[in-house]
């Protein structure tokens, strides 16, 4: 019995010390800055990745966002993946602001270790991670430091699908079809009149590439190059990066004025 208890309080103490240990870091790296020298925020993103496109199916979420990361209006990083995998079913794609995207993926990793010392066989769900998510963007708002994302989430719990977002003031709902950036403006028609939640995979990818494909013909900081994300019950895929074929052949991408009076 004593070595059984033992073993007990030894197990209990480790997992305490490495949830302290992680709630350390984490707050070592946020105020590392204001500990070496005066007190920064961003205010400017400077490399930025664009809109992102997530909708449900008959099956689970899809998720879609370019590869390209600009600096400013330069395409500087052509391969950059927006897309990433939290936990055992969930993915996110992330818009805005490359190094807050990194400093979230690293605290999002310490979530998942913390869930991990747990080890309570209730794992984090989608739902969890959106409302997790929420909290942090809105206390780094509240600080006037916010992270300067959208977060589209999506995932597969207890059999059904859940498409979510959280923007960079803490603002988070769910809905059937979700876009950001210049996705707002320039997908969301063809959501709205194309969208069915009984959408078979291959509609669904159908539908995710024509919008990707209007969003890269009107932004000047997209790509036609994505990437796909899948959740369903069997879990999280994520495709290789592919090429969009494109048309450019348009009487109205030839001469954009020929049928406008006026100087406009």
């Amino acid at each position: 019995r004593r070595v059984h208890g033992g073993i007990f309080f030894f197990f209990f103490f480790l997992r305490a010390h490495i949830q302290t240990q992680m709630l350390s870091v984490a707050s070592t790296k946020h105020h590392s800055a204001a500990a070496d020298g005066p007190s920064t925020r961003t205010t400017n993103p400077m490399v930025t990745g664009g809109s992102v496109v997530g909708i449900k199916y008959q099956d689970g979420v899809l998720i879609a966002a370019d590869t390209l990361a600009s600096y400013g209006t330069m395409a500087r990083f052509k391969d950059i993946q927006r897309l990433q995998k939290v936990g055992q079913n969930t993915i996110i794609g992330v818009g805005g602001e490359l190094s807050d995207f990194q400093y979230m993926k690293d605290i999002l990793r310490d979530l998942e270790v913390s869930d991990w010392a747990h080890d309570d066989d209730a794992p984090l769900t989608p739902h969890d991670i959106c409302n997790w998510l929420g909290r942090v963007l809105y206390n780094r708002r509240s600080k006037m430091d916010p992270l300067w994302n959208q977060v589209v989430l999506g995932g597969f719990e207890n059999g059904k699908s859940y498409l979510g977002v959280v923007d960079l003031l803490g603002t988070q709902y769910e809905d059937d079809h979700i876009a950001t950036g210049f996705g707002t403006y320039l997908a969301k028609p063809l959501l709205r009149s194309r969208h069915r939640n009984d959408m078979t995979e291959q509609e669904a990818v159908q539908l995710l590439e024509d919008c990707m494909r209007v969003i890269y013909y009107r932004d000047c900081k997209a790509t036609n190059k994505i990437q796909i994300s899948k959740v369903t019950a069997r879990g999280v895929e994520v495709s290789p990066a592919y090429a969009l074929q494109t048309q450019w052949e348009y009487q109205r991408f030839i001469d954009p004025g020929a049928a406008e009076s006026g100087s406009w």
